[in-house]
């Protein structure tokens, strides 16, 4: 593959992984990604709040945004809302950007990239 192509590849990748690169960049989030790692069935706000010791409207915020990201979805159960991580299409969109990043690199390390600008 040229490395035109392989650019345009990435740029892609990061065009559409935007909102997701965004959200997990935060290390407030990764530390609400990583609580949710640790419930299979969803975790409501105030159980979110007592494991990162966040307030309450910095939990939402943040939650907010995962949910944006599809990273995070929402479970409504009554009057309660559980909240559980969401590692399906959006991961797979990640991985690829950086299996195109690290086939770019091999293609550059190997000098096998053509039509470089």
């Amino acid at each position: 593959m040229d490395c035109r192509t392989q650019i345009e590849l990435i740029k892609t990748g990061f065009s559409k992984n935007r909102k997701l690169l965004i959200a997990i960049g935060d290390e407030t989030r990764q530390n609400i990604i990583t609580v949710l790692m640790g419930n299979c069935t969803g975790l409501r706000v105030g159980e979110i709040t007592a494991r990162t010791h966040l307030s309450r409207p910095a939990v939402s915020h943040h939650l907010r945004i995962l949910l944006d990201c599809g990273l995070v979805s929402l479970d409504k159960q009554g009057t309660k809302n559980y909240y559980s991580l969401n590692i399906g299409e959006e991961f797979q969109s990640f991985f690829t950007l950086v299996h195109n990043i690290a086939e770019f690199k091999k293609a550059k390390d190997a000098g096998l990239l053509t039509g470089g600008e």
